[in-house]
């Protein structure tokens, strides 16, 4: 049996271990457990050894708990710093959110002697285009490819891309939109059109892409139940590879009511396509709204924070976030390459954004940007660099060879520029949704590809589909 002093040697230092010790049965084989004097005086003496240091314990870790309730910062205060703060009170912060609405407002009234929205109707538009053509020599844009660029088959292929304009209504009104939208534009797709559009989706086993666009469309009704129907389609293996694009103007993001946006698009794997059509803050408000670089910033910044932009330009789809570019005026877009090496630099490093890739596109003229050049009396000139730049190469990737359009009251066009100037489909130009079953529909398919002076924006240089 062991002695007390061997267990007070092996206890010592805690006298709750040694009374356990104590108190407890230690025996070998054939030996009764039995209390002798000493060990009766050891435990005594750690009982009282226990309630001396019970208040200092109790004290101790009373402390210990009151200090674990505050977070405090490092020691080492170069560890606080604007992304570790974003880290740790970014995605759960509540800080009241204001709209960019009533900037937008003040920007369209400012600008509306330049862009009136019902400056000129579209069939005026595109014959005072025609008309800029004409005088420049150039023949109609078919012809032209036919002769300048021996291209004699422009016809519709299988649809791959099936794009939604689910309305026009947005938090900004940008000067170069070609669907003129505005926090004024009331315009929505509805429900009715929004199933019909999931059927053909279904229906249409040559779709592979949905690309959503607007307006802002994450601010119109039926956007959330596209992108889960959609998402539906893919997963359960209808479409394994089915590609769902959001066109994001990026500041929709911090509008109020929006705060669950990144964490749902994040959610259904949907890839980003957003508008900045520049990396300096003058530039883009200039184009595109009051206090719009910053809260594009912080859209981008808050994409990040989801798992948008990693993986440079070759990342897969599912969270794709590439970034668009368009020149402030009449101009063609630097080359793509070098432009996107310069938005890394200016974006990525000293902004500490992220983004997959940088495309660049022309400013199609038409609608707002139309209403620019003509008041400006650069319509002619502009039309002329877009004909001098045409790339025949361009032509076998234009949208509208193998994308469908469907504009939010469901008619169907070629593209989004051809629904902004109701240049639709079929024999009376009002095809819709509810015509066809399936965009593989002879009707769709055997119908010509409407083109007009404005497809040469298109084809120019590096081209814009």
């Amino acid at each position: 049996m062991a002695q007390p002093a061997t267990l007070a040697k092996s206890s010592a230092g805690c006298p709750v271990t040694f009374l356990r010790e104590l108190f407890s049965v230690r025996r070998g084989e054939g030996e009764k457990s039995e209390l002798s004097p000493a060990k009766v005086v050891a435990a005594l003496g750690a009982a009282a050894l226990a309630a001396a240091a019970a208040p200092v314990l109790y004290r101790s870790a009373k402390d210990w708990w009151k200090q674990r309730k505050y977070e405090y910062g490092p020691v080492d205060i170069t560890l606080m710093t604007a992304k570790a703060a974003q880290e740790a009170c970014g995605k759960d912060a509540t800080a009241e959110r204001t709209s960019l609405i009533p900037d937008a407002l003040l920007d369209l009234e400012e600008s509306s002697a330049i862009l009136a929205a019902d400056a000129m109707k579209p069939s005026e538009e595109c014959d005072h285009r025609a008309a800029a053509l004409a005088k420049l020599g150039a023949p109609p844009f078919r012809k032209f490819i036919k002769e300048r660029g021996n291209i004699s088959d422009f016809e519709r292929g299988p649809c791959k891309v099936l794009q939604l304009n689910v309305g026009l209504y947005c938090n900004q009104a940008c000067n170069h939109c070609h669907v003129e939208s505005s926090p004024l534009r009331k315009e929505m797709m509805s429900e009715e059109v929004v199933e019909r559009c999931l059927h053909l989706l279904r229906s249409s086993p040559s779709v592979n892409a949905l690309d959503i666009t607007g307006g802002a469309p994450e601010l119109n009704k039926g956007f959330k139940r596209l992108i889960e129907g959609a998402a539906e389609i893919r997963d359960i293996g209808v479409r394994p590879n089915l590609r769902i694009i959001d066109r994001c103007n990026l500041t929709v993001l911090l509008e109020p009511g929006q705060e669950g946006l990144a964490e749902f698009l994040a959610k259904h794997k949907v890839d980003i396509i957003a508008s900045l059509p520049s990396y300096e803050a003058e530039a883009t408000d200039k184009q595109r709204g009051r206090k719009v670089f910053q809260r594009s910033i912080d859209g981008l910044r808050i994409l990040n924070q989801h798992g948008y932009g990693a993986g440079g330009p070759c990342a897969k789809h599912g969270r794709r976030l590439d970034l668009v570019f368009n020149p402030p005026g009449p101009f063609l877009p630097p080359q793509q390459a070098c432009l996107d090496k310069k938005y890394r630099s200016e974006l990525c490093t000293k902004m500490e954004v992220q983004f997959n890739q940088l495309i660049t596109i022309a400013n199609m003229p038409i609608k707002r940007f139309f209403d620019f050049l003509r008041k400006k009396g650069t319509l002619e000139g502009y039309m002329d660099l877009l004909v001098r730049n045409f790339n025949p190469c361009t032509v076998k990737k234009v949208m509208c060879i193998d994308h469908v359009n469907v504009g939010w009251d469901g008619r169907i066009f070629d593209c989004d520029f051809n629904q902004q100037l109701e240049l639709g489909l079929g024999q009376d130009g009002k095809m819709d949704v509810f015509t066809i079953e399936s965009l593989d529909d002879p009707r769709l398919r055997q119908s010509p590809i409407r083109t007009a002076a404005h497809c040469f924006g298109c084809t120019a240089a590096q081209g814009s589909s």
